[in-house]
């Protein structure tokens, strides 16, 4: 019963900061709370044994996956505020958070190989929740997370194909979705 009282308030700040999007499910804002809201759930399901057996293997694995997920985190965090220079007076799109109001596109740093690497953080944190106890309700949560993560990153890339054009086109070709020289 904790864990339900949890996830409700949890969720309450993630509805507050999605309310816009969820009005417009054309943007990639929509898919992405369904999304947070799976991950959610998993650490609240999971945050009772989230230090339990810390040397078992599936304990190990994810910690990795948890640890890596600061990485594409951070480095898309920074070239997105120094090199997409976001301004919300020449982008005033309601449905986007300040960082995503980019006014150059960003193809250097992490983003010359992941078009998304803040998305890449969010399945590492998925994954590296679910292998804190795998169970077919924890493999459900972390697939579907994984679905709604890839339809905002369908979702985003027509909303950069609107706002950069052959630009961002061309980008495409020249990098990967999520994991760089593979996916």
């Amino acid at each position: 019963m904790i864990q339900w009282i949890l996830f409700a308030l949890a969720s309450l700040p993630l509805i507050a900061i999605s309310w816009k999007p969820l009005h417009n499910p054309s943007s990639h804002g929509f898919s992405r709370f369904f999304a947070w809201e799976a991950i959610l759930g998993l650490i609240v399901l999971n945050a009772p044994i989230w230090f339990h057996d810390p040397f078992s293997w599936n304990q190990i694995i994810s910690w990795i996956l948890l640890v890596v997920s600061l990485l594409p985190l951070v480095l898309g965090l920074d070239s997105l505020r120094s090199v997409g220079k976001p301004d919300p007076t020449q982008r005033s799109d309601p449905e986007l958070f300040g960082i995503e109001r980019t006014t150059n596109l960003v193809t250097s740093g992490i983003y010359e190989y992941i078009r998304h690497p803040l998305y890449s953080s969010l399945f590492l944190l998925n994954w590296g929740a679910f292998f804190k106890r795998p169970s077919l309700l924890t493999i459900f949560l972390s697939v579907t997370a994984t679905i709604f993560l890839i339809a905002t990153a369908k979702a985003d890339e027509r909303e950069c194909m609107q706002i950069f054009g052959s630009d961002y086109q061309e980008y495409i070709k020249h990098s990967k979705m999520f994991i760089p020289y593979l996916v």
